[in-house]
């Protein structure tokens, strides 16, 4: 498998070098040279999700690695389902929150920690990442107890929720876990501040495992093969997924599976507050405004990493962006949606409410609809609990993690503050 860096063309490195890397010359983001597209869908939807993943995933990286050491590498990883429950006749939820940490992140953290480990040809590695919430708790269980492997996890103090807090920074071990007096947007540029030092990236053997990682993007391909293996053969064409955006990782999976040949019809870009992409694609304009905190803290992202990733793909493929549709909710519309599902008897959370109501609002006549549901309704219990009126009772990875007591440490936005932190962590 070949990647090109999107920012400098000049720069291809193997699939083994972007798990290894992460970024590319001047934070520039990895793309494969070339898309493989399936001719025989209905075949790969028929098979188990293991099996179909394999075939996936090895289509893309290629002859790299063995098929063996992938489906290796996959079964290790996607050991939990991902079930599509209808909501609506015509609306199905697809949930993605069934793996150990109660997130879609777990499919792709466990991956990119399966993935590093078979190509670090055990060399010392750093993992910095920056999480809006569930990054975190997918990261630091992947990664917790790989040997030779420091993972360094900052967040934005007070602007996540408390329970998806606890999850990650209660591991201690090879798991450390900053606060970060700031945003995420914060957190994000600092991570990108860090690969842009030479000697720093060198020194601690640097890596991210934000989804500007390509194996974790590789990875998320594969659970929307997933769902429209659950819809009826003869519906799958005018399928429309509802997608909750923030960094929008997961939508530029959604589109690379379209570009391989499965038939989504369309997809919506649903956003809450901070929405630059929907106001980008209505006008034009890139104009990211500062950060809003929300009750989808998750999505609270005004400048997403992997939006140029989807850009990429758009030119490659000749598509047009006003074929992305598009939309926003705020948190009283979100509470509304939340609310809606409820007297469906569907119990769901902020993120996945916003892509609900985007995609009731625009579902054709004759289309069917998926929305993802990206985490349990329990890791958001305080809003969720307050808007419905319920106790929702805790999980079991949830209820052992709430009784812990919080191990990380405390920064403020600035640069030398972290570096000094990485590099003695690793002295």
């Amino acid at each position: 498998m070949k990647l090109y860096n999107i920012k400098d063309h000049s720069e291809t490195v193997s699939f083994a070098q972007a798990v290894k890397q992460g970024l590319g010359r001047g934070q520039g983001l990895f793309f494969p040279e070339h898309i493989p597209q399936f001719e025989d869908i209905d075949a790969l939807l028929s098979m188990p999700l293991v099996e179909r993943s394999t075939e996936i995933l090895s289509a893309l990286i290629g002859d790299e690695l063995p098929k063996s050491q992938i489906h290796e590498l996959v079964a290790q990883a996607f050991t939990f389902e991902a079930p599509l429950k209808s909501v609506t006749e015509r609306i199905h939820a697809l949930e993605l929150f069934h793996g150990p940490t109660l997130a879609f992140k777990d499919f792709g953290g466990r991956f990119m920690a399966q993935s590093l480990a078979a190509v670090s040809d055990g060399n010392k590695i750093t993992i910095l990442t920056a999480t809006s919430g569930d990054t975190g708790a997918a990261v630091a269980h992947a990664f917790y107890g790989i040997e030779n492997i420091n993972v360094v996890i900052l967040y934005p103090k007070g602007k996540i929720s408390p329970l998806q807090e606890k999850l990650f920074c209660t591991l201690g071990g090879n798991i450390h876990t900053v606060a970060v007096n700031g945003t995420f947007d914060d957190c994000q540029t600092m991570v990108k501040q860090a690969f842009d030092d030479k000697e720093l990236r060198q020194t601690i053997g640097l890596n991210s495992a934000n989804s500007i990682n390509i194996s974790r993007l590789m990875a998320q391909i594969c659970y929307y093969f997933e769902a429209l293996a659950q819809i009826p053969q003869y519906k799958r064409d005018q399928v429309v997924v509802a997608v909750p955006s923030g960094n929008f990782g997961n939508l530029t999976a959604g589109l690379i599976a379209k570009a391989m040949g499965l038939p989504i019809k369309r997809f919506i870009a649903a956003t809450n507050a901070n929405d630059t992409v929907p106001r980008y694609l209505a006008s034009g304009q890139w104009q990211p405004q500062t950060t809003v905190a929300t009750l989808s803290n998750a999505m609270d992202v005004s400048q997403p990493n992997n939006w140029p990733r989807i850009e990429e793909l758009f030119r490659r493929e000749g598509w047009a962006l006003s074929e992305l549709a598009s939309g926003r909710a705020d948190d009283a519309q979100t509470a509304e949606s939340l609310t809606q599902l409820a007297e469906q008897d569907y119990l769901c959370e902020p993120h996945g409410a916003i892509a609900y109501r985007l995609l009731a609002q625009q579902l054709g006549e004759e289309e069917e609809g998926i929305f993802l549901c990206t985490a349990h309704p329990a890791k958001f219990k305080e809003s969720v609990d307050a808007i419905l009126h319920k106790d929702i009772p805790l999980p079991g990875p949830l209820a052992k993690h709430a009784q812990m007591d919080l191990l990380s440490s405390e920064q403020e936005t600035d640069f030398s503050v972290l570096r000094a932190y990485l590099l003695n962590l690793s002295a």
